[in-house]
Protein backbone atom coordinates (compact mmCIF):
# COMPACT_ATOMS: atom_id res chain seq x y z
CA UNK A 1 0.00 0.00 0.00
CA UNK A 2 3.20 2.24 1.02
CA UNK A 3 4.59 1.57 -2.85
CA UNK A 4 1.11 2.44 -4.13
CA UNK A 5 0.60 6.32 -2.51
CA UNK A 6 4.33 6.31 -3.60
CA UNK A 7 3.62 5.84 -7.00
CA UNK A 8 0.21 7.69 -6.91
CA UNK A 9 1.98 10.91 -5.54
CA UNK A 10 4.99 10.91 -7.96
CA UNK A 11 1.76 10.42 -10.75
CA UNK A 12 0.10 13.30 -9.71
CA UNK A 13 3.57 15.05 -9.80
CA UNK A 14 4.59 14.62 -13.01
CA UNK A 15 0.62 14.99 -14.19
CA UNK A 16 0.43 18.59 -12.03
CA UNK A 17 3.89 19.67 -13.33
CA UNK A 18 2.85 21.25 -16.66
CA UNK A 19 0.17 23.56 -14.89
CA UNK A 20 3.20 24.76 -13.15
CA UNK A 21 4.81 26.15 -16.66
CA UNK A 22 1.68 27.53 -18.16
CA UNK A 23 1.16 30.85 -17.44
CA UNK A 24 -1.00 30.97 -14.94
CA UNK A 25 2.00 29.60 -12.77
CA UNK A 26 5.19 31.59 -13.94
CA UNK A 27 6.15 33.75 -11.64
CA UNK A 28 6.06 37.06 -12.80
CA UNK A 29 9.35 38.71 -11.40
CA UNK A 30 10.22 38.27 -7.98
CA UNK A 31 8.39 40.21 -5.49
CA UNK A 32 10.63 42.34 -3.47
CA UNK A 33 10.39 44.75 -0.87
CA UNK A 34 10.13 48.90 -1.45
CA UNK A 35 7.85 47.36 -4.88
CA UNK A 36 4.25 48.30 -5.24
CA UNK A 37 1.95 45.38 -4.39
CA UNK A 38 0.27 43.73 -6.84
CA UNK A 39 -3.38 43.97 -6.48
CA UNK A 40 -6.17 40.85 -7.12
CA UNK A 41 -9.46 39.91 -6.82
CA UNK A 42 -10.71 37.08 -4.42
CA UNK A 43 -14.00 36.19 -2.40
CA UNK A 44 -14.12 35.85 1.09
CA UNK A 45 -16.29 33.86 3.75
CA UNK A 46 -19.56 35.28 2.45
CA UNK A 47 -18.92 34.45 -1.30
CA UNK A 48 -18.20 38.73 -1.75
CA UNK A 49 -15.39 40.03 -4.50
CA UNK A 50 -12.43 41.49 -2.46
CA UNK A 51 -9.95 42.95 -3.75
CA UNK A 52 -6.46 44.34 -2.27
CA UNK A 53 -7.08 47.76 -3.54
CA UNK A 54 -9.90 48.02 -1.41
CA UNK A 55 -7.63 48.23 0.99
CA UNK A 56 -5.01 51.10 0.25
CA UNK A 57 -4.51 53.69 2.69
CA UNK A 58 -4.16 51.22 5.08
CA UNK A 59 -1.43 49.07 6.12
CA UNK A 60 -2.22 44.96 5.01
CA UNK A 61 -0.86 42.28 6.64
CA UNK A 62 -1.32 39.92 3.43
CA UNK A 63 -0.43 36.77 4.93
CA UNK A 64 -0.44 33.14 2.94
CA UNK A 65 -1.08 29.94 4.44
CA UNK A 66 -1.33 26.01 3.66
CA UNK A 67 -4.38 25.13 5.12
CA UNK A 68 -7.35 26.04 6.96
CA UNK A 69 -7.67 24.55 11.40
CA UNK A 70 -4.44 22.63 11.00
CA UNK A 71 -2.18 22.95 14.03
CA UNK A 72 0.15 25.56 12.81
CA UNK A 73 -2.20 27.74 10.49
CA UNK A 74 -4.46 27.92 13.76
CA UNK A 75 -1.64 29.29 16.26
CA UNK A 76 -0.91 31.59 13.18
CA UNK A 77 -4.40 32.66 12.98
CA UNK A 78 -5.17 33.06 16.61
CA UNK A 79 -2.10 35.13 17.12
CA UNK A 80 -3.36 37.36 14.50
CA UNK A 81 -7.18 37.65 16.10
CA UNK A 82 -5.19 37.89 19.96
CA UNK A 83 -3.69 41.42 18.21
CA UNK A 84 -6.27 42.40 16.48
CA UNK A 85 -7.45 45.60 18.65
CA UNK A 86 -3.58 46.59 18.58
CA UNK A 87 -3.47 46.32 14.44
CA UNK A 88 -6.90 48.14 14.27
CA UNK A 89 -5.30 50.78 16.16
CA UNK A 90 -2.67 51.30 13.91
CA UNK A 91 -4.83 51.47 10.67
CA UNK A 92 -3.72 48.03 9.16
CA UNK A 93 -6.29 45.09 8.13
CA UNK A 94 -5.74 41.21 8.16
CA UNK A 95 -5.91 39.03 5.38
CA UNK A 96 -5.44 35.66 5.24
CA UNK A 97 -4.78 33.16 2.04
CA UNK A 98 -5.42 29.96 1.61
CA UNK A 99 -6.68 27.49 -1.34
CA UNK A 100 -9.65 26.64 1.40
CA UNK A 101 -13.17 27.37 -0.05
CA UNK A 102 -15.66 29.56 1.75
CA UNK A 103 -17.41 27.16 3.62
CA UNK A 104 -13.94 26.21 4.91
CA UNK A 105 -13.05 29.92 6.15
CA UNK A 106 -16.33 30.34 7.23
CA UNK A 107 -16.36 27.13 9.79
CA UNK A 108 -12.65 28.10 10.65
CA UNK A 109 -13.37 31.38 11.16
CA UNK A 110 -16.90 30.80 13.19
CA UNK A 111 -14.61 27.99 15.45
CA UNK A 112 -12.12 30.45 16.45
CA UNK A 113 -13.82 33.68 16.48
CA UNK A 114 -11.40 35.50 13.94
CA UNK A 115 -12.40 39.12 13.35
CA UNK A 116 -10.60 39.29 10.08
CA UNK A 117 -11.06 38.58 6.35
CA UNK A 118 -10.15 35.52 5.42
CA UNK A 119 -9.46 34.89 1.12
CA UNK A 120 -10.47 32.05 -1.20
CA UNK A 121 -7.79 31.13 -3.45
CA UNK A 122 -8.84 27.66 -4.85
CA UNK A 123 -7.11 27.67 -8.18
CA UNK A 124 -3.68 29.34 -6.57
CA UNK A 125 -3.22 32.31 -8.48
CA UNK A 126 -2.97 34.91 -6.52
CA UNK A 127 -0.55 32.75 -4.00
CA UNK A 128 1.78 31.98 -7.46
CA UNK A 129 2.00 35.47 -8.30
CA UNK A 130 2.84 36.17 -4.47
CA UNK A 131 5.73 33.62 -5.00
CA UNK A 132 3.66 31.43 -2.21
CA UNK A 133 2.80 28.82 -4.35
CA UNK A 134 5.12 25.37 -5.42
CA UNK A 135 6.19 22.44 -4.74
CA UNK A 136 6.88 21.92 -0.86
CA UNK A 137 8.52 18.45 1.04
CA UNK A 138 6.16 17.43 4.07
CA UNK A 139 7.87 14.08 6.33
CA UNK A 140 10.05 12.85 3.18
CA UNK A 141 6.46 13.40 0.48
CA UNK A 142 6.52 16.56 -2.41
CA UNK A 143 3.34 18.11 -3.15
CA UNK A 144 1.96 21.21 -4.25
CA UNK A 145 0.49 23.64 -2.13
CA UNK A 146 0.77 27.29 -0.10
CA UNK A 147 4.15 28.28 1.39
CA UNK A 148 3.30 30.43 4.56
CA UNK A 149 4.33 33.90 3.46
CA UNK A 150 3.57 37.14 4.53
CA UNK A 151 3.72 40.76 3.36
CA UNK A 152 3.17 43.87 4.96
CA UNK A 153 1.93 46.47 2.68
CA UNK A 154 1.76 50.23 3.72
CA UNK A 155 -0.78 52.87 2.96
CA UNK A 156 0.70 53.66 -0.33
CA UNK A 157 0.55 50.27 -1.59
CA UNK A 158 4.23 49.39 -1.20
CA UNK A 159 5.62 46.41 0.05
CA UNK A 160 7.76 47.25 3.36
CA UNK A 161 8.54 44.16 4.36
CA UNK A 162 8.68 40.05 3.25
CA UNK A 163 8.16 37.59 5.59
CA UNK A 164 9.80 34.45 3.93
CA UNK A 165 10.48 32.20 6.99
CA UNK A 166 7.43 32.42 9.52
CA UNK A 167 7.11 31.88 13.10
CA UNK A 168 3.96 31.06 13.89
CA UNK A 169 4.38 31.29 17.61
CA UNK A 170 5.36 34.94 17.55
CA UNK A 171 4.52 36.00 13.81
CA UNK A 172 1.99 38.67 15.12
CA UNK A 173 3.94 40.33 17.68
CA UNK A 174 7.11 40.62 15.10
CA UNK A 175 4.67 42.29 12.46
CA UNK A 176 3.28 44.84 15.10
CA UNK A 177 7.12 45.61 16.18
CA UNK A 178 7.73 46.52 12.63
CA UNK A 179 4.13 48.72 12.41
CA UNK A 180 5.11 50.59 15.79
Amino acid sequence: MKMFKALATTAMMELLKPLMSEKVFKKKGIIKENQKAKDFKLRDTSGKDVKLSDYKGKYIILYFYPRDDTPGCTIEAKGFKEDYDKYEKLGAVILGVSGDNESSHKKFCDKYGLPFTLLCDTDFKVSALYNAYGEKSFMGKKSLGIFRKTYVIDKEFKIIKIFDKVNVNNHSKEILELLK
